[in-house]
């Protein structure tokens, strides 16, 4: 590398010159330098040139070295881009496989865990029969009653009776008087003090006040309006009575004449017939009442009709809010048919006074009962499962 190349031609007959022209010259010149120091000047010029070859060998060879390396380095750099290339390539390939694995393992996954849930289903169901094949007598009759009084009571929860629960109490009672194991006697103890309780309640009898609400229904047809006049069966009474009188005054005033009695006393007695006659008549055309609302006298025919049909429309929705257990709702629909009835009809009737009877019964009967539950009979049944 530091090897000096060879010199030029022009070169090297410069330098072959240079003797000759300083020995040409030295002639000229020897009177004014002395020998010596032109000797060291050329001298110094052959080194100022040998190390000017030098610097620019070095030079070129620097350049020749870092040109190597840049083209070693760009060789380098394209194969490092190759393999990595290649290196994402095969990642990407890997990634691939991989989220195949994971999409395979998530499918086996969930076989597994339904197959596992299988197991669990199918265990649990042998461990149910096997503990129904293991129990012993005493466990299946105490777990036959707890679920008969269960039953019972979403019975009764429904129907709002107590029936349900006192039917099954008394059943449960007979089975394990039957059985006639003494480890169940506080069992039966338990249902003894239930069945007390449960019978000490009043129970709303919800068919019943139904009934008397159907009742009321098919009566309001038939109830007399204050509106509407109609003749009262006394006033015929008492004309009848008076024609009566009258009719035997006037027999009896010949029969007086012909006894010797006075004309006038006979004929006296056959005005007041009379007069007790028209008073009769007067009274049955006339009939005086004490009106609280006066505006109940003054509903038009179709306004009594509508009047009618709203009243049936308020007991038929207390009828359906007792059978949907409302009560508060069939209370307030049969206070306002109370103050309908009071207000347009007449109070005096008979058939008024029944239907108004009829719906304060009803209104009186349905309230909110809530049943005691057998907590006593449960807790028993609860510690002879236990075995206690």
């Amino acid at each position: 590398m530091n090897t000096t190349p060879p010199l030029p031609e022009d070169t090297a007959a410069a330098t072959l010159a240079l003797p000759d022209a300083a020995t040409s010259a030295a002639p000229a010149t020897a009177a004014a330098v002395p020998p010596p120091a032109a000797h060291a000047i050329g001298r110094a010029l052959w080194i100022a040139l040998i190390a000017l070859l030098v610097l620019v060998l070095v030079a070129l060879g620097l350049a020749w070295k870092a040109e190597q390396r840049g083209v070693s380095l760009g060789q380098e750099l394209v194969r490092r881009q190759q393999e990595s290339s290649g290196q994402a390539t095969e990642a990407r390939m890997l990634a691939k496989q991989a989220d195949e694995g994971t999409r395979e393992a998530a499918a086996k996954l969930a076989l597994l865990e339904a197959r596992l849930a299988e197991v669990a289903i199918q265990r649990s169901q042998l461990e149910d029969l096997i503990q129904s094949l293991s129990r012993s007598r005493d466990e299946n009759l105490v777990v036959d009653i707890e679920a008969a009084i269960r039953v019972a009571l979403q019975q009764a929860a429904l129907t709002g009776s107590a029936e349900p629960l006192v039917a099954t109490l008394k059943q449960s009672d007979e089975r394990l008087a039957r059985y006639n194991q003494p480890r169940l006697e506080g069992v039966r103890r338990a249902i003894s003090r239930d069945l007390d309780r449960v019978k000490a309640i009043s129970v709303t009898d919800v068919a019943t006040l139904t009934i008397k609400l159907d009742e009321a229904v098919r009566m309001v047809d038939e109830l007399p309006l204050l509106a509407v006049a109609e003749a009262r069966k006394d006033a015929g009474k008492d004309t009848a009575k008076a024609v009566a009188t009258a009719g035997s005054a006037a027999s009896a005033a010949p029969a007086a004449a012909s006894a010797g009695w006075s004309w006038p006393l006979a004929w006296s007695g056959a005005w007041d017939g009379v007069a007790q006659r028209v008073g009769a008549e007067a009274r049955a055309l006339v009939r005086v009442t004490r009106i609280d609302h006066p505006d109940a006298m003054l509903l038009a025919p179709e306004q009594s009709f509508f009047l009618k049909e709203n009243l049936k429309l308020r007991l038929l929705n207390a009828r359906l809010a007792l059978l949907s257990r409302q009560f508060e709702t069939a209370h307030s629909d049969l206070l306002g048919t109370q103050a309908s009835l009071e207000r347009y009809f007449d109070r005096n009737s008979r058939r008024t006074q029944l239907a108004a009877e009829l719906v304060k019964q009803v209104a009186a009967q349905s309230r909110q009962v809530s049943l005691p539950r057998p907590d006593d009979t449960l807790a028993a049944l609860a510690a002879a499962a236990a075995g206690r």
